[in-house]
This record gives structure tokens, C-alpha cells and sequence, in this order.
């Protein structure tokens, strides 16, 4: 069995590409939403320094670059949604297709991660469905790929059980149905050879303990990776066995 490195539980933008795959065909998405949009952008804008842009990266060259209508230099925060220097403040389409693209440099995002990100910095709701509904399009956004890749990553990296996957991805805002279909990667038997390493690994360190106390700390910490009462206990209890623990009595639920 392969196993991944872990996501972090926050990751950061302008962090290492990883997940679905979305990020490593980043460049060729944007270019050609950028072809498509640019005809749209270009009947609001007939061109000249301060000509918005659309879906790919010459945007953000502009807004950062880009001259006042006196010829000075504009401001870092033109980029950021701010007023430009002739008093007109950006095309909120343009704005959140900016924050979008930011944030899934980073790492990949749900649409309800970046629909509350675009809430945040108040773009109108019309506006932000568009670029949603355009990056799921292109393949920006995907959360049954998010979600397969995110159980992936998680029970091979930190051990989580079905339970505790399905309560993170909850979280993020995936649809019951698409996390479903993505925990049922896992099945019983899987789950259960994950929780023996698990115990194993964390066995040698409650040596010396008294019996019930090592119970306590091997279930309980199953118990925090969501895995269910009977398999943990049964779990513990084959281990302590294998170390010569007296196990008799522990067929009662901790």
C-alpha cells in the first residue's frame, strides 16, 4: 500500500500544488478561460494601460503594473479590489475571478471554501456565482475529486477513520451524496488494518502502565480518529494479547 503525505488541516496559500490534479494543469486552464472571456472583457474595455482583463494571469500583471491616468505608477492595492487611480472601482467579476485564482494557487478548494471567501470580501452574489459556476467549468472546482483526494490523503496520513472523513469534509461544504461515494473507498477491512498500525505504533509507548489505563489510551485515541467503539476495543485488546496482557474482562465497552 502507497502511502501519501498528509494535508495540512489549514493550508496556506502559495503553498505547495497537491490534491486532484487541478494545479498541474493550472496554467492551461487559465489561458484558455482567459481566451474565451477576453472577448467580453475587451467590449467593456477597448484596450490602452488601464484595460481590464479577464480569467488568466495577464490580469494580475495589470493590476499590479498598470499606470494611473496621470501616469504614475498605481497602486499595490489596485490587485486587491481597491479603487483604481481614475476614481472606478473594479469589475466585481474581475475581482473575485482574482481571489479565486489566489487561493487555488495554493492548494485545492471546495466551492463552498471559496463562495464564503468571496462573501468575505463582499463581492455581489451574482458575480460570484458566475466565476464559480465558470471555474467548475473548467475544472478549477471539483469536490468529488477534492473529496476522493482528501480521504486519500487523510487515512493514509493521519489514520482518520470514515466517521471523522465524512465529519471534515462536512466542514469544507461537500455534498452528502459526493462524500459517500468518496469514504466508500474505504472499506472495513482497510479500516481495520490502519487502526493495527495505529495501535501498534502508539504501543510501545504505554509500557509500564497498568492494564485498564493502556485500554484507556490506545481505544481513546482510536476513539479521537473516529473509529467505532467494537473495532477499537477489539483492536486494543488483540495487542495487549500479543504483548501477554491478561485480556480477560476487557470485553466490556470502555
Amino acid at each position: 500500500m502507497t502511502r501519501r503525505t498528509e494535508w495540512p488541516d489549514s493550508p496556506e496559500p502559495g503553498g505547495p500544488a497537491s490534491g486532484y490534479g487541478a494545479a498541474d494543469g493550472f496554467a492551461a486552464e487559465r489561458g484558455a478561460a482567459a481566451d474565451e472571456d477576453g472577448a467580453r472583457s475587451g467590449r467593456r474595455s477597448r484596450g490602452g494601460p488601464g484595460a481590464r482583463g479577464g480569467f488568466g494571469e495577464g490580469a494580475g500583471r495589470r493590476g499590479r503594473s498598470g499606470t494611473r491616468s496621470s501616469g504614475s505608477p498605481s497602486s499595490s492595492r489596485a490587485g486587491e479590489g481597491e479603487p483604481r487611480g481614475s476614481g472606478e472601482p473594479r469589475d466585481p467579476v474581475e475581482q473575485a475571478r482574482g481571489i479565486c485564482l489566489r487561493l487555488l494557487t495554493g492548494t485545492p478548494r471546495t466551492r463552498k471554501q471559496l463562495a464564503d471567501a468571496l462573501r468575505k470580501r463582499e463581492i455581489p452574489d451574482e458575480a460570484a456565482e458566475e466565476v464559480l459556476s465558470r471555474f467548475e467549468d473548467v475544472g478549477l472546482i471539483d469536490d468529488a475529486a477534492f473529496a476522493g483526494a482528501w480521504v486519500e490523503s487523510r487515512h493514509h496520513g493521519r489514520g482518520l477513520a470514515r466517521r471523522a472523513l465524512v465529519r471534515e469534509l462536512r466542514t469544507k461544504g461537500v455534498d452528502s451524496a459526493v462524500i459517500d461515494e468518496a469514504v466508500g473507498q474505504l472499506d472495513a477491512d482497510q479500516e481495520e488494518e490502519t487502526a493495527r498500525e495505529l495501535v501498534a505504533r502508539k504501543l510501545r509507548s504505554t509500557r509500564g502502565l497498568d492494564r485498564d489505563k493502556r485500554l484507556r489510551r490506545l481505544a481513546g485515541m482510536l476513539a479521537r480518529k473516529g473509529y467505532g467503539e467494537g473495532m477499537a476495543l477489539r483492536v486494543v485488546r488483540q495487542a495487549l494479547e500479543e504483548e501477554g496482557e491478561d485480556t480477560e474482562g476487557l470485553d466490556e465497552p470502555f
